[in-house]
């Protein structure tokens, strides 16, 4: 459950930094934490940042591509990530910029998901 939690975490910073568009809500929060799984270790100061980490966080992107979507992920996301300690925002704030995604606002654990466009 811890490693899930930490998944939520690292996921709520990417889906905080998705580009705009309108539909309804496609994306599973399963499918968050299998695609950005590769990036607990690097958020957690255990390891470095990994290819896996980047293809994950460039694929729920692709995925993410309507609001809906991406505040859907932020909802189940922030509804896990309370009980993470471990977890550095700092990091995780550059992850998208270091795997090449651009983040046009900053990444916090304070996002409204609601105001995710």
């Amino acid at each position: 459950m811890a490693a899930a939690t930490k998944q939520a975490l690292v996921a709520l910073a990417v889906v905080a930094a998705l580009l705009a568009s309108e539909a309804s809500a496609a994306i599973t929060c399963g499918q968050v934490g299998s695609a950005l799984g590769p990036c607990i270790a690097y958020a957690t100061g255990k390891g470095t940042l990994t290819p896996g980490c980047c293809t994950g966080v460039r694929n729920l992107n692709r995925a993410a591509s309507t609001s809906a979507d991406r505040q859907a992920a932020c909802r189940c996301l922030k509804s896990l990530a309370g009980s993470v300690g471990k977890i550095n925002m700092g990091v995780v704030s550059g992850i998208p910029g270091k795997c090449g995604v651009s983040v046009p606002f900053p990444i916090s654990m304070s996002t409204d998901c609601n105001k995710i466009h």
